[in-house]
């Protein structure tokens, strides 16, 4: 043997050597590749009846917000009819009711004047 080829034998047991303290660190990494696909697929498990409980959810909520949609458009239609109707009320039974009680203050207004004794009419 040769110098060269036992500095081939030291380079490739050292090489080996390598090998052999890499491959430790790429098998735990190998275990923790594994342990990461079983979480994800337990956590996708769990996910999968939680995603359909989330969408009867919706489902139902959507179905109750639909209630009070008709609900509401039937409390706006009552208060335009109400307000309609008070307007009404106003017009009509308002303004004869504001002269009537013009046309009284002016009667009250008359007779008070006739008691009194003639001071005669003031002027401005």
């Amino acid at each position: 043997m040769t110098g060269g080829d036992i500095a081939g034998l030291i380079a490739a047991g050292v090489f080996a050597l390598l090998v052999l303290l890499l491959a430790v660190p790429i098998l735990k990494l190998g275990r923790v590749f594994d342990e990461v696909r079983t979480s994800i697929r337990s956590l996708s498990d769990g996910a999968t009846p939680l995603m359909d409980e989330v969408t009867a959810t919706v489902s139902t909520t959507n179905q109750q917000l639909k209630k009070v949609d008709g609900i509401t458009s039937n409390v706006s239609d009552a208060s335009a009819n109400i307000s309609a109707l008070s307007s009404l009320v106003a017009a009509t039974v308002g303004s004869p009711l504001i002269k009537v009680a013009a046309f009284s203050y002016g009667v009250r207004s008359a007779f008070a004047n006739r008691r009194k004794p003639g001071s005669g009419r003031r002027s401005r």
